[in-house]
């Protein structure tokens, strides 16, 4: 079963013509979480249409260097008005940055996610480059998983004896 989903996805999911998955099959829109693509090895990182989505994503999704959950001007979910830029997803891309080999651009997004931390180093859900200013759940959980998880992937791109003593470890 799983393969069937598998194929389905890549059949109905990808937009030839826009070189990317979208967010529902037959849709021109993308959605950040489809960065999940490669995060969870349902694609490898060289497959073409994961650089192509990435590079979708950055090209619709991006403000001010910050990515966005989705378009919501353009996507029906009954939220009215803009929403502020979703500092997870915005791990996301720094992660998946890792696995595509872009380190540099990796680091620079993340150190720019640091520096949205408060005195006491909390994050928010959401953040409004425009406004400066924090929005959505504060603190949020998520935020913070995404500062863990993006530091240890740029340590281990920049550290490969880590990443191998740690799968080494996996199996004892």
């Amino acid at each position: 079963m799983a393969d069937d989903i598998h194929a389905d996805v890549c059949r109905n999911g990808f937009n030839v013509d826009l070189g990317s998955f979208v967010q529902t099959y037959g849709s021109t829109e993308v959605d950040a979480s489809l960065l999940q693509i490669v995060l969870t090895g349902f694609l490898p990182p060289e497959d073409p249409r994961v650089v192509g989505t990435v590079a979708q994503i950055e090209r619709t999704l991006m403000q001010d260097g910050l990515l966005l959950r989705y378009d919501n001007e353009r996507s029906v979910d009954g939220v009215a008005g803009r929403e502020g830029t979703f500092l997870v997803c915005s791990f996301w891309l720094a992660d998946a940055y890792v696995l595509l080999g872009r380190a540099d651009d990796a680091a620079k997004l993340f150190e720019r996610l640091c520096g949205l931390c408060n005195d006491v180093g909390l994050l928010a859900e959401q953040y409004d480059p425009k406004g400066g200013r924090m929005l959505g759940n504060f603190p949020q959980a998520f935020s913070h998983i995404g500062i863990i998880n993006t530091a240890l992937n740029l340590h281990r791109s920049v550290c490969p004896a880590l990443a191998r003593t740690s799968s080494e470890l996996k199996g004892v």
